[in-house]
């Protein structure tokens, strides 16, 4: 099998606050020609890189808000966040965590600082993704997955290389417990220094790296420190990284949809008609309601 090369290194955005709780890099849409067709079914990445909430009473974060035609992934690495919606899912996520929302036909959610954490304030850091629906499956009911640390599938690295997480898809052999509709490997990679790990994904698969502690090496040549994503080129099947130092990684790779995307705000549909027909429900209130 032919190696995956590296095709872009690209450093952190100046970040933005989405509400007041969650000051993030935008990675995905982005200038860095990782546009929502370039990284199907991955349509959005924000990351909040390590980042200190002094203590508040009053919890920061998002409220309500409504989504239709895809998924929302939070992972947690540092913090607590507790999420509800209107089809009555919810719940609080910390350190390792991970809450998987479909929002599909329409929901409204609020994320917010989780209470007590707020009051105590801390290190928080996490990724949010949106997953595209397929046409098939945009209009189907909404459900929520709370996937907490300790059912999280693990496979150990040899030589004390440290373990790989698995969220969705696999690795080796192991299986995660999130469901997906369209075929998705989502991992965190927790190295030791000098700690290696190899992946093998078919080579359409849109693959990315997101070096959320330490720094790597890929295929013992491209570096990538932390908070930086490496964009891996659609050329082959193979590629290893080697820690540099004590390392966290979310590798991400999903196979296309290959539709079209219509994308606006909160709606991601495949048609210009399909968004306008997203406003109307929400407006006329067939998203349900959730007091903010």
């Amino acid at each position: 099998m032919k190696t995956r090369t590296v095709e872009l290194v690209a450093s952190p955005r100046e970040p933005h606050f989405v509400g007041d709780g969650f000051r993030v890099h935008n990675f995905i849409p982005s200038g860095y020609r990782l546009d929502m067709e370039r990284m199907d079914p991955f349509i959005l990445l924000d990351y909040n890189s390590r980042y200190h909430f002094p203590p508040s009473e009053k919890p920061r974060g998002v409220g309500v808000h409504p989504h239709r035609g895809f998924e929302t992934v939070t992972i947690a690495y540092k913090g607590k966040v507790a999420h509800h919606d209107s089809s009555g899912g919810g719940g609080v996520i910390g350190e390792g965590d991970v809450q998987w929302m479909t929002a599909a036909s329409g929901i409204l959610h609020k994320e917010y600082h989780e209470e007590q954490w707020s009051k105590n304030g801390g290190d928080f850091q996490m990724v949010q993704l949106w997953v595209n629906l397929p046409k098939k499956d945009k209009m189907s009911a909404p459900k929520y997955q709370d996937i907490l640390n300790d059912r999280i599938s693990r496979y150990e690295l040899a030589e004390n290389g440290g373990v790989i997480e698995v969220i969705a898809g696999e690795y080796n052999g192991t299986k995660g417990v999130a469901s997906t509709f369209t075929p998705i490997h989502m991992l965190n990679a927790r190295l030791n220094s000098g700690g290696k790990a190899g992946f093998n994904f078919p080579g359409h698969y849109n693959t990315a790296l997101l070096v959320i502690e330490g720094g790597i090496k890929v295929n013992g040549e491209e570096e990538a420190p932390t908070d930086y994503l490496v964009l891996m080129a659609n050329d082959g099947e193979n590629f290893e990284i080697e820690a540099t130092e004590k390392s966290v990684v979310l590798i991400l790779s999903g196979k296309p949809i290959g539709e079209p995307i219509a994308a606006h705000g909160p709606f991601v549909m495949n048609t210009k008609e399909e968004l306008k027909k997203a406003f109307l429900d929400f407006n006329s209130g067939k998203f349900g309601y959730l007091e903010d």
